[in-house]
């Protein structure tokens, strides 16, 4: 360490972590008259949502795998703004499409219409194809309930033992008198999909606040978006490029001060911590100020996401690029959704590509990962049999990737910190701070930009 180094030239600020939350701050700081230099200790940017490295002697598929298969959404106001500053074109870098959910055996189907919010949830709601009568105005009644509420997710009565709290995903659904059926066919795959923790397990208040931004909000909000290009090109790179990149370094020491932040040992006047929880708990220096954030960062638990890539032997096309598999543990039958990769990345017409999601995927650690791909193969051969002339054809190759601190479990009343520390030149970011959302992308750019401007500001304040 050189603690006797001064500032000299432009400003200059370091951002530790090159995932979505730290390229957005780098972007806004950059934008506040900052040279920034981006510290990662992977060898691509991206964070949770990059593009991997083919595996020496591995399969060869026809565009690069990612650590895990994303979807965006049309609420996703901030991250559009930020591919679109960047130059990059979410018309042809997504394919967006109406909110619809289609399970691959045919059995269950729900499509937003184009009709004003909230009028469209409401028909997709009636309109469901594999939900009795009373399933379908159970789902309403529940979905108007939290609305007539403000989305505060708290149930219509209290709850023993929730005084003050939230609760679970489950516990709301049975307060709510939701039907086995419709837990099973949308609300359990929902809440997968979109906190990657059980219902048992996951906080309503969150989930509330990912229907109330999906069904709530302008009809566009609700509209998926599907990346058609592996996740590193889709904008991170494009703003890796702006900023002076240390790819492969991980940073060891953080020293932050009144006057400057020495990052191992190196002067900058502002810096942003955008890694994973545990990796800020580390580095944060002890700070009285500071001790409940680092107990709260210590204490977040993460949960797998698991990713089955196939390539087939034939050329094959799902009738739409992302559909619903139904689970059966008991089988192996663990794939929640499946995307057509082919379709959504246009390459290679001669082979089908598909990629099966396992959400929470925490029966998958410690065990054999060919008998895990056998029990996704033997899901979704059975539940595609009526895909296609003659349903899926047989299996050229396949990988399995998991990404095993994929998310935090996003529990009730997790403590989650906001992005001010007690040092006004450093800055917390990532989809784990106080977004008031679940680990989203969206939530991690946010907290990016939040980050950036909150330092930009301070500055600014201090002449």
């Amino acid at each position: 360490m050189a603690p006797d180094r001064k500032l000299s030239g432009p400003r200059r600020a370091a951002v530790v972590g090159a995932g979505w939350a730290g390229l957005a701050a780098a972007h806004v700081l950059a934008g506040r008259g900052y040279a920034v230099t981006v510290y990662e200790a992977a060898r691509e940017v991206g964070g949770r949502a990059r593009t991997v490295a083919a595996r020496p002697g591995g399969p060869a598929f026809s565009a690069p795998l990612d650590n895990g298969q994303h979807l965006l959404l049309g609420a996703y106001t901030e991250t559009l703004a930020l591919m679109r500053e960047l130059g990059q074109d979410p018309d042809a870098l997504l394919l967006r499409a109406p909110l619809r959910l289609a399970s691959a055996d045919g059995r269950f189907a729900l499509r937003a219409p184009r009709l004003p919010s909230p009028l469209h949830g409401v028909a997709a709601l009636l309109g469901a194809r594999g939900l009795g009568a009373g399933a379908r105005w159970a789902a309403l009644r529940f979905v108007l309930g939290l609305r007539a509420q403000g989305w505060l997710a708290a149930g219509r009565d209290p709850m023993p033992g929730q005084a003050g709290g939230s609760p679970t995903v489950a516990r709301l659904l049975a307060t709510w008198n939701q039907p086995r059926e419709a837990v099973a066919r949308l609300w359990r795959p929902l809440c997968l999909a979109a906190l990657n923790t059980p219902p048992e397990q996951a906080c309503a208040r969150l989930f509330a606040a990912v229907l109330r931004d999906s069904l709530d909000a302008p009809r566009s909000h609700s509209d998926l978006l599907l990346p058609r290009c592996d996740l590193s090109s889709l904008w991170p790179r494009a703003a890796a490029a702006r900023h002076q990149l240390r790819r492969g370094q991980a940073v060891r020491e953080l020293v932050p001060g009144d006057e400057r932040v020495l990052v191992d040992g190196e002067p900058y006047a502002a810096a942003v911590l955008a890694v994973p929880p545990g990796i800020a708990a580390r580095l944060l220096p002890p700070h009285p100020a500071m001790q409940a954030v680092r107990q709260a960062l210590r204490a977040f638990r993460h949960l797998p996401i698991a990713t089955l890539t196939v390539r087939l032997a034939a050329p094959f096309r799902l009738a739409f690029p992302m559909l619903m598999l139904t689970e059966d543990a008991a089988r192996g039958h663990l794939g929640q959704w499946v995307f057509d990769r082919r379709a959504l990345l246009g390459h290679d017409e001669g082979h089908g590509e598909l990629a099966v999601v396992v959400s929470a995927a925490s029966d998958f650690e410690g065990r054999d990962r060919s008998a895990c791909a056998a029990g996704l193969l033997d899901q979704l051969r059975e539940q595609l049999a009526g895909q296609g002339a003659g349903g899926m054809p047989p299996v050229q190759d396949w990988e399995l990737l998991v990404d095993k601190r994929a998310t935090f479990a996003a529990v009730p009343d997790l403590a989650r910190p906001g992005n001010a520390t007690a040092w006004p030149r450093l800055a917390l970011c990532g989809d784990w701070t106080d977004t008031g959302y679940p680990g989203t992308l969206e939530g991690a750019v946010r907290s990016g930009l939040e980050a950036g401007r909150l330092l930009a500001d301070a500055a600014d304040a201090r002449g």
